[in-house]
Order: C-alpha cells, then sequence, then structure tokens
C-alpha cells in the first residue's frame, strides 16, 4: 500500500483498452440504472404511497443526480478505473479508498447472482426443458467470454441492451400519454380521476411518500459504472462530463413520468402484488401481448445488469491492485488491454453467490444480500465527504479541470449527505429495512478493520 498521493490530480496512465465510445458511455449512463427494480419492483412502492410514488421518485432521483453530479464533476478532473475509489482515497486517505472499493466490488458480485438467476428463472419459463442452473451457466459464460474479449465488446452489447430498455421505456411513455388523452383507439380521456380519488394524490399522507422512498431510492443504483467506465474512452474527462449530464436529467424523466402515467392510467389501488405495473397499463390500453413483452424487457435488463455488473467488479478489484490494495497478480492485462485475470476473479465470486443463491436462497444468500442492502448509500455518502475535500484543493491546483460542476457547491453537497443520513435513520426505523442496515453495517465495520490492520502493518514495517 503507498500513501494517498499529495495532489490529488496526480493520475497516471491507465494501461487498459480505450475502446469505448460516446455513444456506448451515453446509452450506458441511460440504460444502467433501468433495469427490473423499475419495470417489476416499481408496483411495492406504488402500494405504500399511491399516487405519490411520483413524489417518491422525485425525491430519490434528486438524491441520485446530486450524487451523480459531484461523481461526475471528479470524475471529469481525476478520470480512473475505480473511480469513487481513487477520489476517496485521494479526499480521505487509504482506508477510505480501500473501503469504498471492496464494498463495492462486494456489491457487485453479491447482486450480480440476483440478476442471473432473475434471467434464468424467466428463461426457464420459456424453455422447461433447459434447468435454471444451465441457463444460469449459459449467461456467466457468455458475458465472460464477452468480457475477457475486448473492452468494445462490452461496450456493444450494453449499447444494444440499453437501447431497447430505453426504446421500451420511450415507447411506454408514448402510449400511456395517448391513452391518458384518449387517443388510442376505444379510448377515452382518463383526466385527473384516477390521481385524486381512492384517497387523493397522498392516500397514505407523507409517511408513504417517505416508504415509497425506501422502497425504490436503490432502483438508482448503477450510474455509477459509468464514471468506471469513462476511464476507457479515447477522452475521458470530456466523454464522462458528457455521459452524466445527459443521462442524469433523462433518467429522471423517464422515472418520473413512468410512474405519473401508471397512477393516471390506472387506479392505484388496481394494482397487484408482484406483477408489474407496466404490464397492468399495457393490458388496460389494449397492447396485445404485454405480459410478454414486458418479460423479454426484463429478461434484456438483467442481462444487461450483469454484464455492467461484470465490468465494473473487474475494474474496480484491478484498481484496488493498482493501489496495492487487492493481490498484484490481477493487474495482469491482455494484448487488447483487458484485465483478465480481474474478470477471472469477479466471476469466480460471482458463480460462487449464484450457486449459495440457488441452493440458500432464504439463509446464507439472504445474509449476503442483506450485508450489501446498504452499501449502496455508504458509497454515495463517500462520494459526498470526498466532493467536499477535492473541490477546494482541485479549484487551487488545477481549476481547469473542472469542466463539469457540483451544483450550488458546497449547500447541495450538504443536502445531498443530509438526504442519505436520513434514508439510513428511516431504514432503520423500517422492520422490513433495518436488517440491511444492520448487516451492511457489519460489513463495513468488517473492512474497515481490515484495512486499519493493514495500516497498522505497514507503520511497524516502515519502522524497521
Amino acid at each position: 500500500m503507498h500513501d494517498a498521493p499529495p495532489s490529488p490530480l496526480a493520475t497516471e496512465a491507465e494501461p487498459l483498452s480505450h475502446g469505448l465510445k460516446q455513444r456506448h458511455l451515453t446509452m450506458l449512463g441511460l440504460g444502467g440504472v433501468i433495469g427490473a427494480g423499475l419495470f417489476v419492483g416499481s408496483g411495492a412502492g406504488i402500494a405504500l404511497a399511491g399516487p405519490g410514488i411520483v413524489v417518491s421518485y422525485l425525491l430519490a432521483g434528486a438524491l441520485a443526480m446530486l450524487v451523480m453530479r459531484m461523481l461526475g464533476e471528479m470524475s471529469s478532473a481525476m478520470p480512473a478505473s475505480g473511480a469513487f475509489s481513487v477520489h476517496a482515497e485521494r479526499a480521505l486517505g487509504r482506508w477510505a479508498g480501500f473501503t469504498a472499493g471492496w464494498l463495492y466490488w462486494f456489491l457487485l458480485v453479491v447482486v450480480l447472482a440476483v440478476e442471473a438467476t432473475g434471467a434464468a428463472t424467466i428463461a426457464n419459463g420459456w424453455v422447461p426443458g433447459v434447468p435454471q442452473w444451465t441457463w444460469v451457466l449459459i449467461f456467466m459464460l457468455v458475458f465472460t467470454v464477452a468480457n475477457l474479449a475486448a473492452v468494445k465488446n462490452f461496450g456493444e452489447f450494453e449499447f444494444w441492451f440499453a437501447a431497447l430498455k430505453v426504446g421500451a421505456i420511450v415507447l411506454f411513455l408514448v402510449l400511456g400519454t395517448l391513452a391518458v388523452l384518449g387517443l388510442l383507439p376505444d379510448t377515452q380521456p382518463v383526466g385527473l380521476a384516477n390521481l385524486t380519488g381512492q384517497g387523493g394524490f397522498l392516500p397514505n399522507g407523507w409517511e408513504g411518500v417517505v416508504a415509497g422512498v425506501l422502497a425504490v431510492v436503490f432502483a438508482f443504483g448503477g450510474l455509477e459504472v459509468v464514471t468506471i467506465a469513462a476511464a476507457e474512452s479515447d477522452d475521458p474527462a470530456r466523454a464522462v462530463g458528457r455521459a452524466v449530464r445527459s443521462a442524469v436529467w433523462r433518467i429522471l424523466l423517464f422515472y418520473v413520468g413512468s410512474m405519473l402515467v401508471i397512477v393516471t392510467v390506472l387506479p392505484w389501488t388496481a394494482m397487484e402484488p408482484g406483477r408489474s405495473p407496466y404490464v397492468a397499463v399495457l393490458d388496460a390500453i389494449g397492447v396485445p401481448g404485454a405480459g410478454q413483452i414486458m418479460n423479454i424487457v426484463v429478461f434484456v435488463a438483467l442481462l444487461s445488469a450483469l454484464n455492467a455488473n461484470l465490468y465494473g467488479s473487474s475494474r474496480m478489484v484491478f484498481s484496488l491492485a493498482e493501489r496495492g490494495e487487492a493481490p498484484t497478480g490481477l493487474l495482469r492485462v491482455s494484448g487488447g488491454g483487458v484485465p483478465r485475470r480481474a474478470v477471472l476473479a469477479s466471476v469466480a465470486f460471482g458463480f460462487v453467490s449464484v450457486l449459495l443463491n440457488l441452493k440458500w436462497p432464504d439463509t446464507v444468500f439472504l445474509y449476503m444480500l442483506n450485508a450489501v442492502g446498504a452499501v449502496l448509500l455508504f458509497v454515495w455518502g463517500l462520494i459526498a465527504v470526498s466532493e467536499l475535500r477535492l473541490r477546494r484543493r482541485i479549484e487551487r491546483e488545477a481549476p481547469e479541470t473542472l469542466t463539469l460542476r457540483m451544483w450550488g457547491f458546497p449547500w447541495l453537497t450538504w443536502v445531498a449527505l443530509a438526504g442519505i443520513a436520513a434514508v439510513l435513520v428511516l431504514m432503520l426505523g423500517d422492520e422490513g429495512a433495518r436488517p440491511q442496515v444492520l448487516w451492511s453495517a457489519a460489513a463495513t465495520a468488517l473492512v474497515l478493520l481490515v484495512a486499519w490492520l493493514r495500516e497498522l502493518r505497514d507503520m511497524r514495517a516502515s519502522r524497521t
């Protein structure tokens, strides 16, 4: 391990490939957070908040936008494959970079198992003769090969996956808006009846809105990968700035717009537990085969997330190895600039996670899932604190690199930190979410302990 560099701008050339194009990053930014959590999981939020789910998504989306703006500011000034892990090290010290990097890696490889299993469940429904574990094996092998080949393969996979998801959302918004206006065949204008009836816009009050925030905030996780990927583009500083700018507003439009269409077209009380609200709307406006259409979209969304998480985890552990925080054997890079050992290490743990999910989904794997349940919020908190520390230093040393600036600095950064803390406190007060915070806190404490022991070891070694 090594001391944090004296200058926050002291960067070294990455040995990785620069095969990602701007279109890859832009679409990765747009599609990175459009997943099964939106298409299927949003129904749980509607059940809690009613039409007020629109406000829940606005609040959660605003928090995610602030975090991404901070991350975009630092990544455009100091592009690196480790992104926020590198920024945390430069701002706070080695312990912070070590903690952020390993927690995020653990988060990605555990969630990877959920996505692989979910995609396999859908595929098994289409082809029952092929066992679920076989589908998992196929998906893992396909994306391992794609990530081992060249980074442009990852970029192309994600570009087309994201294009399908974005296209599905746009088409849904168009059809839903036409249905609201009564411009589709056999439809009448809906008006605002569903927004004001069945208990009003906030049928469960502001408590329902807050509960909705807890249900949907994690759906915005995944945007961070675009700042990791930017390091493998031709012009990282410019590329990440453009990707973040284009992504945050459009994603908020997709999420909030979708929820507004859903609760306007249908009464919120008509939503069935476990059924996608998107399917319910498409069925209501007469789209044939709506269920299978959304099954395909969710399937693609899961594979897209699987691919992105494998990529993100491999680059994060490679960055940790570069800084002496992971085994140096992971630094081996292929002739095409791909960290193949880092990819294999990440997918190996991903396979273990999948096996645990298939065999012990309600015991061992549940504990692992709880252990990463609130990690995203911890990482967001480190991003905000890092931005507070680094912004002043960058302004002093290289203000010309601040091509993308955080809005209302430092006040909005503090607002974001307060929002993250508030979500964590609310989770502690929620019986269902409390285990996630406690287990995630325990996992974080364990990583911090390892970081402290490594620091202590190096201090003793330097004295001898």
